[in-house]
């Protein structure tokens, strides 16, 4: 007994020893910043770090005196309503295509998750000139059919679904995850299930659907924090425009940090946003009982 509580003392420490590292850089570039910013929520401090003690002034501010702070969160929800589960459509579909057992079938595999880690800001620019109303190649591509294409990204009613498309181009990664999740599906149910006559309809509705639930389950959450947190596709393609259709909540939050030097009041911000986020957050995941399963 003495032998196996040394034994077990040691690991004990040996396992505080190997997170040591992980558990310096949380508490320094995480927990910290995090602290300290929830701080900077009551003082009006700027980027050189000097502020006075206002109290709850910046949180008023934000829900009375900024008239932009609901504009930024509406186009915020506008573009996750709609990216998001359109996102987790076309993962699902093509994961299921990605799915069959075909010859080259790596190749495209490879094709649909390149997107996902290109580099951003030559994408973003990329598909401002796909977007271009007079020579961009959406444009070009619906003249063929007599279409006149929309002023994407200068006008009001296209420009936030222009970003929107842009975003559901490079879910590459959904798509992968999906993907993991479909061949966990053991394939005796499907042998199973043709036995039993079933077609390919109810195949996927009754065999693949439900048990590629906790999957898809993950790709909403992380779909759902990624796409409140959307800054770089509007800012680099639209700052913001036309008349403030794409201002995404975290342009908002760095337009007072870094453009007005109000880290007080951007903290503020940063704070409510991680309040809608956990709430939404939380709220999946309370309704997640009744329509994930799990393969006990």
């Amino acid at each position: 007994m003495k032998r196996s509580g040394s034994i077990e003392r040691r690991e004990n420490r040996q396992f505080f020893l190997y997170i040591t590292p992980w558990l310096l850089g949380f508490a320094i570039f995480t927990l910290y910043p995090m602290v300290h910013s929830l701080i900077l929520v009551l003082t009006d401090t700027d980027l050189t770090g000097s502020g006075k003690f206002i109290g709850f002034h910046n949180i008023v501010r934000a829900f009375t005196e900024d008239d932009l702070f609901y504009k930024t969160l509406v186009n915020t929800l506008y573009y996750v309503l709609v990216s998001v589960p359109v996102s987790l459509l076309l993962s699902f579909l093509i994961a299921l295509l990605l799915n069959q057992k075909l010859k080259g079938i790596g190749f495209f595999r490879t094709s649909f998750y390149i997107p996902y880690i290109t580099s951003g800001v030559a994408v973003v620019l990329l598909w401002g000139w796909i977007f271009n109303a007079q020579f961009g190649l959406i444009n070009y591509f619906l003249s063929w059919f007599g279409i006149t294409g929309p002023n994407w990204l200068s006008d009001v009613r296209w420009a936030m679904p222009a970003i929107i498309i842009m975003g559901v181009w490079s879910i590459g990664n959904s798509i992968i995850i999906t993907l993991a999740g479909l061949q966990d599906i053991p394939e005796q149910l499907y042998e199973s299930a043709e036995i039993d006559g079933a077609n390919t309809f109810v195949k996927i509705t009754r065999i693949t659907l439900p048990l590629v639930t906790p999957t898809l389950y993950f790709n909403l959450v992380m779909g759902i924090i990624g796409g409140f947190q959307i800054f770089m596709q509007p800012h680099i393609l639209t700052e913001g425009g036309p008349n403030y259709a794409t201002h995404t909540y975290m342009m908002h939050i760095y337009d007072y940090g870094f453009k007005y030097s109000e880290m007080g009041y951007a903290s503020t911000l940063a704070w409510i946003l991680f309040i809608v986020i956990m709430t939404i957050t939380q709220i999946v995941n309370r309704t997640s009982k009744y329509w994930v399963h799990y393969d006990n």
